[in-house]
Protein backbone atom coordinates (compact mmCIF):
# COMPACT_ATOMS: atom_id res chain seq x y z
CA UNK A 1 0.00 0.00 0.00
CA UNK A 2 2.82 2.26 1.10
CA UNK A 3 4.56 1.49 -2.15
CA UNK A 4 1.31 2.20 -4.46
CA UNK A 5 1.08 5.60 -2.56
CA UNK A 6 4.33 6.76 -3.25
CA UNK A 7 4.31 5.78 -7.20
CA UNK A 8 0.83 7.92 -7.14
CA UNK A 9 2.74 10.94 -5.78
CA UNK A 10 5.77 10.37 -7.71
CA UNK A 11 3.36 10.04 -10.96
CA UNK A 12 1.22 13.25 -9.77
CA UNK A 13 4.61 14.92 -9.02
CA UNK A 14 6.28 14.50 -12.66
CA UNK A 15 2.51 14.89 -13.99
CA UNK A 16 2.97 18.52 -12.41
CA UNK A 17 6.67 19.09 -13.27
CA UNK A 18 5.51 18.45 -17.49
CA UNK A 19 2.88 21.25 -16.95
CA UNK A 20 5.09 23.69 -15.29
CA UNK A 21 7.66 23.17 -18.28
CA UNK A 22 5.07 22.91 -20.79
CA UNK A 23 3.83 26.33 -19.67
CA UNK A 24 6.86 27.97 -19.45
CA UNK A 25 8.03 26.88 -22.67
CA UNK A 26 4.92 27.73 -24.31
CA UNK A 27 5.95 31.28 -22.89
CA UNK A 28 9.54 31.47 -23.88
CA UNK A 29 8.04 30.83 -27.41
CA UNK A 30 5.63 33.38 -27.28
CA UNK A 31 8.57 35.77 -26.39
CA UNK A 32 10.63 34.48 -29.08
CA UNK A 33 8.21 35.00 -31.33
CA UNK A 34 7.20 38.09 -30.41
CA UNK A 35 11.06 39.49 -30.20
CA UNK A 36 11.07 38.30 -34.30
CA UNK A 37 8.23 40.34 -35.08
CA UNK A 38 9.50 43.04 -33.36
CA UNK A 39 12.89 42.96 -35.16
CA UNK A 40 11.20 42.25 -38.56
CA UNK A 41 8.98 45.76 -37.86
CA UNK A 42 12.12 47.89 -36.88
CA UNK A 43 14.02 46.44 -39.75
CA UNK A 44 11.63 46.39 -42.74
CA UNK A 45 8.12 48.11 -41.16
CA UNK A 46 9.16 51.29 -39.87
CA UNK A 47 11.69 51.97 -42.54
CA UNK A 48 9.15 51.75 -45.23
CA UNK A 49 6.77 53.77 -43.18
CA UNK A 50 9.21 56.17 -43.46
CA UNK A 51 9.80 56.23 -46.66
CA UNK A 52 5.91 56.71 -47.55
CA UNK A 53 5.87 59.92 -45.66
CA UNK A 54 7.58 61.85 -48.47
CA UNK A 55 5.10 61.17 -50.63
CA UNK A 56 2.58 63.97 -52.03
CA UNK A 57 -0.60 63.87 -53.60
CA UNK A 58 1.21 66.14 -56.41
CA UNK A 59 3.68 63.78 -57.24
CA UNK A 60 0.84 60.81 -57.03
CA UNK A 61 -1.48 62.09 -59.46
CA UNK A 62 1.35 63.42 -61.43
CA UNK A 63 2.92 59.82 -62.12
CA UNK A 64 -0.78 58.34 -62.42
CA UNK A 65 -2.26 60.52 -65.28
CA UNK A 66 1.58 60.47 -66.69
CA UNK A 67 1.26 58.98 -70.52
CA UNK A 68 4.29 56.81 -69.74
CA UNK A 69 2.72 55.34 -66.68
CA UNK A 70 0.29 52.43 -68.26
CA UNK A 71 3.01 51.94 -70.83
CA UNK A 72 5.65 51.39 -67.97
CA UNK A 73 2.88 48.75 -66.31
CA UNK A 74 2.19 46.82 -69.27
CA UNK A 75 6.19 46.09 -70.18
CA UNK A 76 7.03 45.24 -67.03
CA UNK A 77 3.77 43.27 -66.58
CA UNK A 78 4.86 41.35 -70.26
CA UNK A 79 8.88 41.07 -69.73
CA UNK A 80 8.18 39.85 -66.58
CA UNK A 81 5.80 37.42 -66.92
CA UNK A 82 7.96 36.33 -69.69
CA UNK A 83 10.88 36.26 -68.60
CA UNK A 84 9.70 34.36 -65.23
CA UNK A 85 7.89 31.60 -67.10
CA UNK A 86 11.30 30.87 -69.46
CA UNK A 87 13.22 31.07 -66.62
CA UNK A 88 10.65 28.63 -63.94
CA UNK A 89 10.35 26.40 -66.60
CA UNK A 90 14.06 26.04 -67.61
CA UNK A 91 15.03 25.78 -63.46
CA UNK A 92 12.52 23.02 -63.16
CA UNK A 93 13.86 20.89 -66.10
CA UNK A 94 17.01 21.49 -64.68
CA UNK A 95 16.26 20.57 -61.11
CA UNK A 96 14.46 17.43 -62.56
CA UNK A 97 17.82 16.39 -64.84
CA UNK A 98 19.50 16.58 -61.52
CA UNK A 99 17.65 14.38 -59.19
CA UNK A 100 15.71 12.55 -61.82
CA UNK A 101 18.41 10.95 -63.86
CA UNK A 102 21.61 8.75 -63.06
CA UNK A 103 23.80 11.47 -65.43
CA UNK A 104 27.47 11.67 -63.29
CA UNK A 105 28.61 15.11 -62.13
CA UNK A 106 25.21 16.14 -60.87
CA UNK A 107 27.02 18.12 -58.02
CA UNK A 108 29.30 19.92 -60.69
CA UNK A 109 26.48 21.02 -62.93
CA UNK A 110 24.54 22.21 -59.92
CA UNK A 111 27.70 24.44 -58.67
CA UNK A 112 28.02 25.71 -62.57
CA UNK A 113 23.77 26.63 -62.92
CA UNK A 114 24.21 29.41 -60.33
CA UNK A 115 27.16 31.07 -62.11
CA UNK A 116 24.81 33.81 -63.37
CA UNK A 117 23.92 34.97 -59.63
CA UNK A 118 28.01 35.20 -58.77
CA UNK A 119 27.98 38.90 -60.55
CA UNK A 120 25.62 41.83 -60.82
CA UNK A 121 22.30 42.18 -62.61
CA UNK A 122 23.82 44.79 -64.08
CA UNK A 123 26.93 42.94 -65.81
CA UNK A 124 24.38 40.22 -67.38
CA UNK A 125 23.17 43.40 -69.20
CA UNK A 126 27.37 44.31 -70.11
CA UNK A 127 27.82 40.77 -70.92
CA UNK A 128 25.20 40.35 -73.60
CA UNK A 129 26.23 43.60 -75.22
CA UNK A 130 29.75 42.83 -75.22
CA UNK A 131 28.34 39.54 -77.23
CA UNK A 132 25.88 40.58 -78.98
CA UNK A 133 26.05 44.42 -79.52
CA UNK A 134 26.86 46.32 -82.43
CA UNK A 135 30.68 45.86 -81.73
CA UNK A 136 30.17 42.30 -79.74
CA UNK A 137 32.26 39.51 -80.04
CA UNK A 138 30.06 37.22 -81.87
CA UNK A 139 28.29 40.13 -83.88
CA UNK A 140 32.01 40.91 -85.10
CA UNK A 141 33.44 37.25 -85.21
CA UNK A 142 30.17 35.27 -86.49
CA UNK A 143 28.44 37.74 -87.79
CA UNK A 144 25.55 37.15 -85.58
CA UNK A 145 23.28 40.24 -85.73
CA UNK A 146 20.19 40.47 -82.86
CA UNK A 147 17.75 43.06 -82.02
CA UNK A 148 19.43 43.33 -78.52
CA UNK A 149 17.88 46.21 -76.51
CA UNK A 150 14.15 45.85 -75.85
CA UNK A 151 12.27 43.20 -75.29
CA UNK A 152 14.63 40.99 -76.12
CA UNK A 153 17.85 41.88 -74.47
CA UNK A 154 15.76 42.59 -70.98
CA UNK A 155 14.24 38.87 -71.39
CA UNK A 156 17.28 37.04 -72.20
CA UNK A 157 18.94 38.96 -69.30
CA UNK A 158 16.74 38.49 -66.99
CA UNK A 159 16.58 34.99 -67.68
CA UNK A 160 19.98 34.37 -67.05
CA UNK A 161 19.93 36.41 -63.68
CA UNK A 162 16.85 34.91 -62.20
CA UNK A 163 16.80 31.13 -62.92
CA UNK A 164 19.74 29.97 -60.65
CA UNK A 165 17.39 31.12 -57.33
CA UNK A 166 14.22 29.28 -58.82
CA UNK A 167 16.47 26.00 -59.62
CA UNK A 168 18.15 26.24 -55.97
CA UNK A 169 14.52 26.35 -54.43
CA UNK A 170 12.98 23.82 -56.57
CA UNK A 171 16.41 21.39 -56.57
CA UNK A 172 15.75 21.36 -53.04
CA UNK A 173 12.67 20.54 -52.90
CA UNK A 174 13.34 17.29 -55.30
CA UNK A 175 15.36 16.03 -52.14
CA UNK A 176 12.37 15.91 -50.27
CA UNK A 177 10.30 13.70 -51.97
CA UNK A 178 9.35 10.17 -50.42
CA UNK A 179 9.90 7.47 -53.04
CA UNK A 180 7.11 4.89 -51.40
CA UNK A 181 4.45 7.00 -52.88
CA UNK A 182 5.64 6.41 -56.25
CA UNK A 183 6.13 2.48 -55.59
CA UNK A 184 2.85 2.26 -54.43
CA UNK A 185 2.04 4.31 -58.16
CA UNK A 186 4.10 2.04 -59.91
CA UNK A 187 2.57 -1.82 -58.64
CA UNK A 188 -0.88 -0.06 -59.50
CA UNK A 189 0.40 0.22 -62.98
CA UNK A 190 0.54 3.89 -63.22
CA UNK A 191 2.38 5.46 -65.88
CA UNK A 192 5.42 8.28 -65.77
CA UNK A 193 3.42 10.71 -67.14
CA UNK A 194 0.69 9.92 -64.62
CA UNK A 195 2.91 10.00 -61.80
CA UNK A 196 4.06 13.33 -62.74
CA UNK A 197 0.54 14.85 -62.99
CA UNK A 198 -1.21 13.00 -59.76
CA UNK A 199 2.17 12.75 -57.59
CA UNK A 200 5.16 15.02 -58.32
CA UNK A 201 3.21 18.31 -58.84
CA UNK A 202 0.87 18.26 -56.00
CA UNK A 203 3.96 17.60 -53.94
CA UNK A 204 6.09 20.27 -55.22
CA UNK A 205 2.77 22.26 -56.04
CA UNK A 206 3.77 25.03 -53.14
CA UNK A 207 6.98 25.41 -53.51
CA UNK A 208 6.13 26.10 -57.53
CA UNK A 209 3.68 28.63 -56.64
CA UNK A 210 6.75 30.30 -54.22
CA UNK A 211 9.40 29.80 -56.55
CA UNK A 212 6.99 31.51 -59.21
CA UNK A 213 6.48 34.75 -57.25
CA UNK A 214 10.00 34.55 -56.06
CA UNK A 215 11.13 34.56 -59.96
CA UNK A 216 8.71 37.46 -60.42
CA UNK A 217 9.32 40.14 -58.24
CA UNK A 218 12.88 39.19 -58.42
CA UNK A 219 12.52 40.53 -62.29
CA UNK A 220 9.90 42.83 -61.62
CA UNK A 221 11.95 44.68 -58.84
CA UNK A 222 15.41 44.83 -60.91
CA UNK A 223 16.42 47.73 -62.69
CA UNK A 224 20.66 46.49 -63.39
CA UNK A 225 19.32 44.49 -66.81
CA UNK A 226 17.37 46.91 -68.54
CA UNK A 227 19.61 50.17 -67.48
CA UNK A 228 21.86 48.61 -69.85
CA UNK A 229 20.14 46.44 -72.82
CA UNK A 230 16.36 47.99 -72.34
CA UNK A 231 16.81 50.64 -74.99
CA UNK A 232 13.67 52.74 -75.29
CA UNK A 233 11.60 50.24 -73.33
CA UNK A 234 10.94 52.13 -69.86
CA UNK A 235 9.63 49.73 -66.84
CA UNK A 236 9.12 50.92 -63.38
CA UNK A 237 11.75 49.70 -61.72
CA UNK A 238 13.90 51.41 -64.14
CA UNK A 239 11.80 54.49 -64.02
CA UNK A 240 12.27 54.17 -59.65
CA UNK A 241 16.16 54.04 -60.29
CA UNK A 242 16.67 57.57 -62.05
CA UNK A 243 14.40 59.06 -60.30
CA UNK A 244 15.80 58.64 -57.13
CA UNK A 245 19.59 58.26 -57.69
CA UNK A 246 19.30 60.66 -61.17
CA UNK A 247 17.03 63.28 -59.73
CA UNK A 248 16.98 62.55 -55.93
CA UNK A 249 12.99 62.68 -55.95
CA UNK A 250 12.14 60.43 -53.05
CA UNK A 251 8.55 60.71 -53.27
CA UNK A 252 8.45 59.37 -56.86
CA UNK A 253 10.56 56.97 -55.90
CA UNK A 254 8.06 55.61 -52.82
CA UNK A 255 5.43 55.44 -55.32
CA UNK A 256 6.99 53.41 -57.33
CA UNK A 257 8.48 51.29 -54.50
CA UNK A 258 4.66 50.44 -53.39
CA UNK A 259 3.46 49.64 -56.34
CA UNK A 260 6.59 46.92 -56.46
CA UNK A 261 5.23 45.48 -53.32
CA UNK A 262 2.31 44.14 -54.87
CA UNK A 263 3.46 40.60 -56.27
CA UNK A 264 4.93 40.47 -52.59
CA UNK A 265 1.49 40.87 -51.03
CA UNK A 266 -0.59 38.25 -54.13
CA UNK A 267 2.24 35.56 -53.25
CA UNK A 268 0.91 35.76 -49.83
CA UNK A 269 -2.76 35.35 -50.02
CA UNK A 270 -1.77 32.69 -52.73
CA UNK A 271 0.29 31.22 -50.30
CA UNK A 272 -2.49 30.76 -47.80
CA UNK A 273 -5.18 29.75 -50.36
CA UNK A 274 -2.64 26.56 -51.34
CA UNK A 275 -1.79 25.20 -47.49
CA UNK A 276 0.13 21.99 -48.29
CA UNK A 277 -0.62 20.37 -44.76
CA UNK A 278 -2.45 17.73 -46.82
CA UNK A 279 0.76 16.55 -48.77
CA UNK A 280 3.32 17.28 -45.71
CA UNK A 281 4.89 13.77 -44.49
CA UNK A 282 8.31 12.47 -43.47
CA UNK A 283 10.56 11.43 -45.80
CA UNK A 284 11.33 7.39 -45.23
CA UNK A 285 12.85 6.50 -48.59
CA UNK A 286 15.57 8.17 -50.82
CA UNK A 287 14.09 8.37 -54.70
CA UNK A 288 15.64 5.50 -56.92
CA UNK A 289 15.82 6.35 -60.58
CA UNK A 290 15.46 3.91 -62.82
CA UNK A 291 18.34 2.94 -65.48
CA UNK A 292 17.73 4.69 -68.87
CA UNK A 293 20.64 5.89 -71.05
CA UNK A 294 18.42 7.53 -74.04
CA UNK A 295 16.75 9.80 -70.50
CA UNK A 296 20.62 10.38 -69.31
CA UNK A 297 21.37 11.12 -72.68
CA UNK A 298 19.15 14.20 -73.23
CA UNK A 299 19.40 15.32 -69.65
CA UNK A 300 23.49 15.42 -70.38
CA UNK A 301 22.79 17.61 -73.93
CA UNK A 302 20.45 20.10 -71.54
CA UNK A 303 22.62 20.51 -69.22
CA UNK A 304 26.24 20.74 -71.27
CA UNK A 305 24.14 23.14 -73.43
CA UNK A 306 22.98 25.32 -70.62
CA UNK A 307 26.29 25.68 -68.96
CA UNK A 308 27.67 26.75 -72.49
CA UNK A 309 25.24 29.93 -72.54
CA UNK A 310 25.60 30.88 -69.45
CA UNK A 311 29.03 30.95 -69.30
CA UNK A 312 29.40 32.79 -72.86
CA UNK A 313 28.70 36.34 -70.45
CA UNK A 314 31.55 35.46 -68.15
CA UNK A 315 34.21 34.42 -71.27
CA UNK A 316 33.42 38.05 -72.61
CA UNK A 317 34.40 39.76 -69.67
CA UNK A 318 37.93 37.33 -69.16
CA UNK A 319 38.57 38.44 -72.65
CA UNK A 320 37.93 42.51 -72.40
CA UNK A 321 40.05 42.84 -68.72
CA UNK A 322 43.07 41.26 -70.04
CA UNK A 323 42.70 43.26 -73.98
CA UNK A 324 44.39 46.87 -74.21
CA UNK A 325 41.42 48.79 -75.28
CA UNK A 326 38.43 47.29 -76.26
CA UNK A 327 37.17 47.64 -79.33
CA UNK A 328 40.40 49.72 -80.53
CA UNK A 329 43.39 47.93 -79.39
CA UNK A 330 42.50 44.00 -78.49
CA UNK A 331 46.32 43.31 -77.56
CA UNK A 332 47.19 41.56 -74.14
CA UNK A 333 48.08 43.82 -71.66
CA UNK A 334 46.91 43.21 -67.85
CA UNK A 335 47.24 47.46 -67.64
CA UNK A 336 43.85 47.37 -66.61
CA UNK A 337 44.35 44.85 -63.38
CA UNK A 338 46.90 46.91 -62.57
CA UNK A 339 45.29 49.80 -62.72
CA UNK A 340 41.97 47.99 -60.94
CA UNK A 341 44.43 47.16 -58.15
CA UNK A 342 45.80 50.69 -57.81
CA UNK A 343 42.46 51.95 -57.71
CA UNK A 344 41.50 50.27 -54.25
CA UNK A 345 40.15 46.94 -55.21
CA UNK A 346 42.28 45.23 -52.75
CA UNK A 347 40.28 47.10 -49.76
CA UNK A 348 37.23 47.18 -50.95
CA UNK A 349 37.55 43.62 -51.63
CA UNK A 350 38.05 42.92 -48.00
CA UNK A 351 34.92 45.40 -46.92
CA UNK A 352 32.88 42.80 -48.72
CA UNK A 353 34.04 39.51 -47.41
CA UNK A 354 33.56 41.11 -44.39
CA UNK A 355 30.05 42.55 -44.90
CA UNK A 356 29.22 38.70 -46.85
CA UNK A 357 30.60 36.62 -43.79
CA UNK A 358 28.36 38.81 -41.22
CA UNK A 359 25.75 38.35 -43.51
CA UNK A 360 25.50 35.16 -43.98
CA UNK A 361 25.58 34.41 -40.08
CA UNK A 362 23.49 36.64 -38.58
CA UNK A 363 21.03 35.22 -41.55
CA UNK A 364 21.22 32.05 -41.44
CA UNK A 365 20.57 31.76 -37.79
CA UNK A 366 17.58 34.78 -38.02
CA UNK A 367 15.94 33.07 -41.42
CA UNK A 368 15.82 29.70 -40.16
CA UNK A 369 14.44 30.43 -36.93
CA UNK A 370 12.04 32.37 -38.41
CA UNK A 371 10.87 29.88 -40.85
CA UNK A 372 10.91 27.01 -37.95
CA UNK A 373 8.64 29.72 -36.10
CA UNK A 374 6.13 29.72 -39.34
CA UNK A 375 6.12 26.14 -40.91
CA UNK A 376 6.20 24.04 -37.74
CA UNK A 377 3.38 26.07 -35.53
CA UNK A 378 -0.18 26.69 -36.07
CA UNK A 379 -1.87 29.56 -37.61
CA UNK A 380 -1.91 32.02 -35.93
CA UNK A 381 -1.99 35.84 -36.19
CA UNK A 382 1.45 36.04 -34.99
CA UNK A 383 3.05 32.96 -37.48
CA UNK A 384 0.69 34.72 -40.21
CA UNK A 385 2.38 38.28 -39.60
CA UNK A 386 6.27 36.90 -39.58
CA UNK A 387 5.20 35.26 -42.38
CA UNK A 388 3.92 38.04 -44.61
CA UNK A 389 6.46 40.18 -43.26
CA UNK A 390 9.08 37.61 -44.32
CA UNK A 391 7.62 37.46 -48.07
CA UNK A 392 7.01 41.28 -48.18
CA UNK A 393 10.46 41.66 -47.86
CA UNK A 394 10.96 39.95 -51.19
CA UNK A 395 9.30 42.44 -53.32
CA UNK A 396 10.92 45.76 -51.40
CA UNK A 397 13.73 46.95 -54.36
CA UNK A 398 16.66 47.14 -53.07
CA UNK A 399 17.55 50.74 -53.50
CA UNK A 400 13.75 51.60 -51.71
CA UNK A 401 15.36 49.64 -48.63
CA UNK A 402 18.40 51.68 -48.82
CA UNK A 403 16.95 54.72 -49.18
CA UNK A 404 14.63 53.74 -46.24
CA UNK A 405 17.31 52.76 -44.11
CA UNK A 406 19.42 56.29 -44.75
CA UNK A 407 16.12 58.15 -43.34
CA UNK A 408 15.03 56.22 -40.44
CA UNK A 409 18.51 55.46 -39.50
CA UNK A 410 20.62 58.16 -39.76
CA UNK A 411 20.53 59.34 -36.20
CA UNK A 412 21.55 55.89 -34.77
CA UNK A 413 24.95 54.92 -33.34
CA UNK A 414 25.48 52.58 -35.99
CA UNK A 415 24.77 54.23 -39.23
CA UNK A 416 27.70 54.60 -41.39
CA UNK A 417 28.89 51.03 -40.22
CA UNK A 418 29.85 47.79 -41.26
CA UNK A 419 27.06 46.63 -38.93
CA UNK A 420 24.46 48.86 -41.10
CA UNK A 421 25.62 46.90 -43.81
CA UNK A 422 24.85 43.51 -42.65
CA UNK A 423 21.19 44.54 -41.15
CA UNK A 424 20.24 45.95 -44.70
CA UNK A 425 21.55 42.66 -46.47
CA UNK A 426 20.08 40.75 -44.03
CA UNK A 427 16.54 41.90 -44.66
CA UNK A 428 17.46 42.32 -48.15
CA UNK A 429 17.77 38.55 -48.71
CA UNK A 430 15.44 37.64 -46.37
CA UNK A 431 12.50 36.01 -48.60
CA UNK A 432 14.33 33.43 -50.88
CA UNK A 433 16.64 31.42 -48.10
CA UNK A 434 13.23 31.90 -45.97
CA UNK A 435 11.07 30.10 -48.25
CA UNK A 436 13.97 27.60 -48.55
CA UNK A 437 13.51 26.59 -45.13
CA UNK A 438 9.86 27.50 -44.94
CA UNK A 439 9.51 24.86 -47.65
CA UNK A 440 12.19 22.09 -46.21
CA UNK A 441 10.56 22.13 -42.77
CA UNK A 442 6.86 21.82 -44.89
CA UNK A 443 7.77 18.70 -45.85
CA UNK A 444 7.73 16.71 -42.27
CA UNK A 445 5.08 15.16 -41.06
CA UNK A 446 2.43 17.24 -39.24
CA UNK A 447 2.08 15.07 -36.32
CA UNK A 448 5.77 15.45 -35.55
CA UNK A 449 4.76 18.47 -32.66
CA UNK A 450 1.88 16.50 -31.44
CA UNK A 451 3.73 13.36 -30.75
CA UNK A 452 6.95 15.08 -29.80
CA UNK A 453 4.36 16.93 -26.89
CA UNK A 454 2.69 14.09 -25.65
CA UNK A 455 6.12 12.63 -25.29
CA UNK A 456 7.49 15.80 -23.18
CA UNK A 457 10.07 16.09 -25.72
CA UNK A 458 10.64 20.11 -25.69
CA UNK A 459 10.56 22.09 -29.34
CA UNK A 460 13.86 23.26 -28.81
CA UNK A 461 15.17 19.23 -28.49
CA UNK A 462 12.87 18.58 -32.08
CA UNK A 463 14.88 21.85 -33.64
CA UNK A 464 18.09 20.01 -32.67
CA UNK A 465 18.03 16.71 -33.05
CA UNK A 466 15.80 16.36 -36.02
CA UNK A 467 15.02 19.47 -37.96
CA UNK A 468 18.96 20.70 -38.35
CA UNK A 469 20.36 17.57 -38.51
CA UNK A 470 17.61 16.86 -41.35
CA UNK A 471 17.97 19.92 -43.06
CA UNK A 472 21.37 20.57 -43.25
CA UNK A 473 21.74 20.97 -46.89
CA UNK A 474 19.14 23.49 -47.00
CA UNK A 475 21.09 25.83 -44.51
CA UNK A 476 24.28 25.13 -46.44
CA UNK A 477 22.30 26.61 -49.34
CA UNK A 478 20.52 29.64 -47.42
CA UNK A 479 24.49 30.51 -46.09
CA UNK A 480 25.67 30.33 -49.81
CA UNK A 481 22.76 32.17 -51.15
CA UNK A 482 23.33 35.30 -48.87
CA UNK A 483 26.89 35.12 -49.35
CA UNK A 484 26.84 34.90 -52.43
CA UNK A 485 24.09 38.54 -53.41
CA UNK A 486 26.04 40.35 -50.63
CA UNK A 487 29.10 39.95 -53.01
CA UNK A 488 27.56 41.20 -56.14
CA UNK A 489 24.39 43.78 -54.30
CA UNK A 490 25.03 47.42 -55.08
CA UNK A 491 21.79 49.06 -54.89
CA UNK A 492 21.01 47.65 -51.70
CA UNK A 493 24.05 49.19 -50.04
CA UNK A 494 24.78 52.27 -52.39
CA UNK A 495 23.22 54.99 -49.82
CA UNK A 496 24.48 53.59 -47.03
CA UNK A 497 28.54 52.40 -47.38
CA UNK A 498 31.14 55.22 -47.20
CA UNK A 499 34.31 55.39 -48.34
CA UNK A 500 35.77 53.04 -44.89
CA UNK A 501 33.35 50.13 -45.74
CA UNK A 502 32.44 50.24 -49.52
CA UNK A 503 32.10 47.03 -50.37
CA UNK A 504 33.75 45.99 -53.74
CA UNK A 505 30.21 45.79 -56.52
CA UNK A 506 30.05 49.58 -56.08
CA UNK A 507 33.24 50.33 -57.89
CA UNK A 508 31.12 48.77 -60.99
CA UNK A 509 29.01 51.72 -61.84
CA UNK A 510 32.17 53.90 -60.40
CA UNK A 511 34.12 52.58 -63.32
CA UNK A 512 31.41 52.15 -65.82
CA UNK A 513 30.54 56.13 -65.20
CA UNK A 514 34.36 56.62 -65.74
CA UNK A 515 34.51 54.41 -68.74
CA UNK A 516 36.97 52.16 -67.33
CA UNK A 517 34.78 48.76 -68.81
CA UNK A 518 38.13 46.85 -68.68
CA UNK A 519 38.38 47.47 -65.29
CA UNK A 520 34.69 47.25 -64.40
CA UNK A 521 35.12 43.72 -66.06
CA UNK A 522 38.18 42.32 -64.67
CA UNK A 523 35.61 43.37 -60.83
CA UNK A 524 33.29 41.00 -62.12
CA UNK A 525 35.48 38.55 -62.19
CA UNK A 526 36.88 39.08 -58.78
CA UNK A 527 33.33 38.66 -57.83
CA UNK A 528 32.69 35.59 -59.77
CA UNK A 529 36.23 33.92 -58.36
CA UNK A 530 35.87 34.58 -54.75
CA UNK A 531 31.63 33.73 -54.82
CA UNK A 532 32.76 30.65 -56.82
CA UNK A 533 35.14 29.28 -54.10
CA UNK A 534 32.49 29.81 -52.06
CA UNK A 535 30.08 27.01 -54.35
CA UNK A 536 32.76 24.70 -54.57
CA UNK A 537 33.51 24.85 -50.39
CA UNK A 538 29.60 24.24 -50.59
CA UNK A 539 29.47 21.60 -52.83
CA UNK A 540 32.61 19.65 -51.44
CA UNK A 541 30.67 20.14 -47.83
CA UNK A 542 27.46 18.85 -49.15
CA UNK A 543 29.49 15.70 -50.68
CA UNK A 544 29.89 14.97 -47.01
CA UNK A 545 26.10 15.57 -45.58
CA UNK A 546 24.30 12.27 -46.16
CA UNK A 547 20.65 12.55 -47.28
CA UNK A 548 17.48 12.92 -45.45
CA UNK A 549 16.57 9.83 -45.99
CA UNK A 550 19.42 7.88 -45.11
Amino acid sequence: MRIYVALRVLQLSNACIYRSEDSMNKKKWTAVRMLIILFLLVSVIFPLVGVMTHITLEDAKKIMTSEQFLPMIGHSLATTGISTVISVSLAFLLAWCLNRTNIKGKGVFAVLFTIPMLIPSVSHGTGLVLLFGDNGLLTNGLGIHVSLYGYFGMILGWVLYSFPVAFLMLTDSFQYEDYTTYEAAQVLGMGKLEQFRTIMLPNLKKTLISTVFATFTLIFTDYGVPLVVGGKVMTLSLYMYREVVGLLDFSKGAIIGILLLIPAVAAFIVDLKNDETANASTVTKQYVVPLSRKRDGISYCICILTVAVICLPIAAFAFLSVVRQYPIDLSFSLENIREAFELGVGRYLENSLAMALGTSFVGVAVIYFTAYLTARSKKTLTTLTLHLISMLSLAVPGIVLGLSYVLFFKSTFFYGTIVMLILVNTIHFFASPYLMAYNSLNKFNRNLEDVSETLGISRMRMLRDVYLPCTQKTIIEMFSYIFVNCMVTISAVSFLANFKDMPLALLIPRFDSQSLVEATAFIALVILAVNGIMKIAVYILERRIKDPAE
